[in-house]
């Protein structure tokens, strides 16, 4: 085994470690933090960045086209669903009356919403 895929490899694996911690840390903040707001916000920001670097350590670890074309689309489609399902589960905790809305610093929906009314 050459220099370069022993670097590549243990590159890999610790791209994949500090991915796996990021994704840990979001896992806390959503059983840690205190509303809907702040645990949407920490199950898609850490998750995401933390899904993306483990995926670009499993990408330097296979190194095969087909397998890279895979990750990307696996990237591509977290990226796109996770921040949009996140969004949703807020805007109906917002729409349920679940959020204290004396916390919030800006509340740009509940104009929104009494212009439709």
């Amino acid at each position: 085994m050459s220099v370069w895929l022993q670097i590549t490899d243990t590159a890999g694996a610790i791209l994949v470690l500090l991915g796996a911690a990021i994704c840990l840390l979001g896992v806390i903040g959503m059983l840690k933090l205190p509303d809907v707001l702040s645990r949407s916000h920490a199950a898609t920001k850490p998750q995401s960045l933390g899904m993306l670097i483990v995926l670009a350590g499993v990408a330097l670890r296979l190194r095969s086209g087909m397998d890279l074309a895979t990750l990307a689309l696996i990237g591509f489609f977290q990226l796109m669903t996770g921040p949009v399902a996140a969004h949703l589960v807020a805007r109906s905790a917002y729409r349920t009356g679940q959020i204290d809305h004396g916390e919030l610093l800006f509340d740009e929906l509940d104009e929104q919403l009494t212009e439709e009314n």
